[in-house]
């Protein structure tokens, strides 16, 4: 399975020319970061006129489909400076910092595991997380390939392991990480029926104390590889609706008039769609959509066609 990969510092990447020359880079060449990994978070990048924005997101709760990369990246560098092993239980995830811990469970079969995100992507449009091939096995779509999910950040847990990686994180990589943060892309919060319930928003990431050991998560089990905290193989059975239904979310607006425009886009290539209210950070927002759709095939097609409409915020959300 192909995908791209970022890069080893912190940069504005500007076109997958730049990223697969990345991906070939062999582990502990001249990166001169620690294989162990360092904290990042990134800056905007641009991939195929979707712009995506990472940044310190404790409050991450979405669905969509998952994907999976193995042999052709094994033991190669991750965007964060790690070294990918495809049989530990690791993901790479668009936005959100590295590393963190994120709970991600399969919407078909309920299976969910905890996994440690190291590295940027997946860039194929209508993927919301590309796990390791170990993860996808667990979770069962190692065959078909994909899997309708629910990716959660494990707040607490990621804050620690974040302190542990700032560590061992050079000066100048952190500075680089300054300055005024980004607009984030809208989203808007899909909730799934379970036991589990909203993650908590804590307070914004604490420096860590440089010199002090960094102890690894105690509520999560796993142990630590090379000074990184791997999350154990557990697999947890967790209720979940039936026939999980698969959309295009074309955005989440806060006015009509923006409803009203992306109504309009969408039917100069013929599609219509349903507009629903939600609920997000005291806000009430506008969730326009298309679907619900048969199958990953049929979403990954209208996605690509409302994406070259110019509709570059859409996305394939599960509900």
């Amino acid at each position: 399975m192909r995908r791209w990969r970022g890069v080893s510092r912190v940069v504005v990447l500007v076109g997958v020319s730049a990223l697969a020359a990345c991906a070939q880079k062999p582990a502990g060449t001249g990166s001169g970061l620690p294989t162990s990994g360092i904290y990042k978070v990134g800056k905007p990048y641009q991939i195929n006129g979707v712009w995506y924005y990472p940044k310190e997101d404790y409050s991450y709760d979405e669905t969509g489909i998952a994907s999976w990369y193995g042999p052709g990246f094994h033991e190669k560098n991750t965007a964060n400076g790690e070294i990918y092993d495809q049989n530990e239980l690791t993901a790479a995830h668009k936005t959100l910092p590295m590393p963190s811990l994120v709970r991600v469970t399969n919407l078909d079969n309920g299976r969910s595991i905890v996994v440690r995100v190291n590295d940027r992507g997946p860039y194929a449009n209508g993927r919301i997380i590309d796990m390791s091939r170990r993860g996808a096995q667990l979770l069962g779509f190692d065959g078909p390939g994909t899997a309708k999910v629910r990716v959660q950040i494990l707040a607490e847990e990621s804050r620690a392991i974040a302190a542990a990686a700032r560590q061992g994180t050079p000066a100048p990589m952190l500075a680089e990480l300054d300055g005024p943060p980004p607009k984030a892309a809208p989203r808007g919060r899909i909730e799934v029926t379970g036991p589990a319930g909203p993650v908590t928003t804590l307070a914004a990431a604490r420096p860590a104390v440089v010199g002090a050991p960094i102890p690894p998560p105690s509520t999560i089990a796993g142990s630590m590889s090379e000074g990184r905290f791997v999350p154990a193989p557990v697999v947890a059975q967790l209720p979940v609706k039936a026939h999980e239904a698969i959309y295009v979310q074309v955005g989440a607006f806060g006015s009509e008039e923006n409803v009203a425009k992306a109504r309009a886009r969408l039917s100069t290539i013929g599609q219509r769609a349903s507009v629903s209210q939600t609920r997000s950070a005291g806000m009430t927002l506008h969730r326009v959509r298309v679907g619900p759709l048969d199958n990953v095939e049929r979403a990954d097609s209208l996605l690509n066609q409302i994406i070259q409409a110019g509709l570059t915020e859409a996305k394939i959300v599960v509900d």
